[in-house]
């Protein structure tokens, strides 16, 4: 029988790579599952990642295949990292993990249904220990151990720690965390609040706009987060505050960046259909609307955000009448 004392990663974008390198580079045995033949090739050829992530030399010790079966047989540890819309479809094909650890990379909800990933997986996964890894954390940066703080959720605290060591490097500090609904809800919510963010950049309403726009979006995340049995503090933590920080703030944010160039006038389609890699705010908008409508949250940016994408308002009305909403205290204002 074959020991099993490696790390899986599954899904080769740019984020499963970088957790591909830094393991790889701290000396830890690491297969990483592509399915693009083209990442192969060149993960194998230049010991990069050029498709999704250039210019980041890879360690020589990382292992890359197309042959799903193959990445995990040595595995004791998967981290799946795809975008949120495949979770659940690579989740029916991992039944063989058994009762490995499975670290869920990916942030948003599932598109139809509206469930927290972490939920749609136990449902596939019974047996499997569910954990999710998030925060305020860009790919390349992490691809290169620039150093990098990250929370590490489990409903079982010990697991959850047992969990963040096996997977800490020098560069890549985790801290863990036994609150998975608001881990997952701030990896959520800040894509869409991001998008937001760079509309109002995009539309020269000014960085006093993106601060006020930031800041209520944090109260939304908190609000839903009450909603769903989340943890304040979590919110207020890395998975939370911090990622919404970073990605609010950064063009090197995919949703950041979409919201710029819709915010200058450049059409969706256009710019959807020239990016290589998914931009998860889009899809959590919709899904985050939807869930918050269902259980009566008040999410005006989030409702806006989806509104503007959907094509059903335009974005100097939907400011408008963010701004004409009535006055209240802060501490209720949503």
């Amino acid at each position: 029988m074959t020991k099993r004392d490696g790390i899986a990663v599954i899904g080769a974008g740019a984020w499963g790579t970088a957790l591909a390198q830094v393991n790889a580079a701290a000396g830890r045995p690491t297969r990483l599952w592509a399915r693009r033949a083209d990442v192969v090739e060149s993960v194998v050829a230049a010991r990069e990642n050029r498709p999704c992530l250039p210019g980041i030399a890879l360690d020589p010790r990382l292992a890359v295949s197309s042959d799903l079966e193959a990445t995990l047989e040595s595995s004791s540890l998967v981290i799946l990292a795809v975008p949120s819309a495949h979770v659940a479809a690579l989740a029916r094909r991992l039944t063989a993990i058994g009762t490995r650890p499975l670290v869920l990379a990916a942030k948003g909800l599932e598109p139809v249904t509206h469930r927290l990933l972490a939920d749609a997986l136990a449902a596939i996964l019974p047996s499997a220990t569910i954990a999710v890894l998030s925060g305020p954390s860009f790919a390349a940066d992490v691809a290169r151990g620039l150093p990098t703080a990250v929370t590490l959720a489990c409903v079982d605290g010990a697991r959850a720690r047992d969990l963040a060591g096996r997977l800490a490097t020098p560069s890549l500090r985790i801290y863990s965390s036994d609150d998975l609904v608001g881990v997952q809800i701030g990896g959520a919510v800040k894509n869409v609040i991001a998008i937001a963010c760079g509309l109002v950049i995009g539309r020269g309403l000014g960085e006093s706009a993106r601060a006020a726009v930031l800041t209520r979006g944090l109260a939304e995340m908190a609000r839903l987060g009450a909603a769903l049995g989340a943890r304040r503090e979590t919110l207020m933590g890395l998975s939370g505050l911090g990622d919404l920080a970073l990605t609010c703030s950064s063009p090197q944010s995919r949703n950041h960046s979409l919201g710029l160039a819709l915010g200058r006038g450049e059409p969706l389609a256009a710019l959807l259909a020239g990016r290589r890699s998914v931009v998860e705010g889009v899809e959590a908008a919709a899904a985050i609307a939807a869930l918050a409508a269902e259980r009566a949250i008040d999410m005006p940016i989030v409702v806006a955000v989806n509104a503007i994408l959907r094509g059903e308002a335009r974005i100097d009305d939907a400011v408008a009448a963010l701004l004409a909403r009535p006055l209240k205290e802060e501490s209720d204002a949503p």
